[in-house]
């Protein structure tokens, strides 16, 4: 999650920062990704705070202070995606350039704070959660978290943004979370919408010109 998420506003600073600027269809299919990356966080990190770190903390009562500095990361980290979701709506619904530079300085200010915290919890906060609990607790956290609450759609939608250009470990390893049937409905079933999306936000509308914005 990470990864996807870290590569995708990689992505957006580019297609934000670079000619030619994005237009009509991509630029509302752009702030609307924006938008959808930070509720995507939003829920990641509710689900952290309110389900993984107090089971870790009852398994494991040495890593509080660990865990009471994550968490308040993850509140420092909130002005910075409330701003970045204004912005990503704004530059979706105008066509000034003013809208853009909003949610370029919106994602700078974002990654100041995100990044140094996602590489926390990587480094410091999963070796502590992988050795505090077992891996059917993990597995349970998850199914209830981030599987049970969202459609098979959103999960065919997601599974395909976790592994947009992914390494082949890393492929494997995303794949194998998922039992062997619903695995192939949502490789196969969801390839194509997913597609289709992606190509929106990160490829120019060619029907818009300039002159007609």
């Amino acid at each position: 999650m990470h990864g996807a998420l870290r590569r995708d506003l990689d992505r957006t600073r580019t297609a934000l920062t670079s000619e030619p600027r994005p237009l009509g269809r991509q630029r509302r299919a752009l702030g609307e990704h924006v938008v959808w990356m930070m509720d995507f966080l939003h829920h990641h990190h509710s689900g952290e705070d309110e389900g993984l770190w107090p089971l870790v903390r009852e398994r494991n009562p040495a890593a509080g202070p660990l865990l009471d500095s994550l968490e308040a990361d993850h509140h420092r980290i909130v002005p910075a995606m409330e701003t970045m979701t204004a912005a990503g709506r704004r530059y979706a619904d105008t066509t000034t350039d003013e809208a853009r530079l909003e949610l370029v300085a919106a994602l700078d200010e974002l990654n100041e704070v995100l990044v140094p915290h996602l590489d926390r919890e990587v480094e410091e906060g999963m070796p502590v959660v992988s050795k505090s609990i077992t891996q059917a607790e993990w597995q349970a956290w998850d199914e209830a978290t981030n599987i049970k609450p969202k459609s098979f759609a959103q999960l065919g939608l997601e599974g395909h943004w976790l592994l947009d250009d992914i390494d082949p470990e890393g492929y494997q390893i995303v794949v194998h979370l998922v039992p062997p049937v619903p695995r192939f409905i949502i490789i196969r079933g969801f390839a194509r919408a997913y597609r289709r999306r992606a190509a929106a936000r990160w490829q120019p509308d060619l029907s818009v010109t300039r002159a007609e914005m």
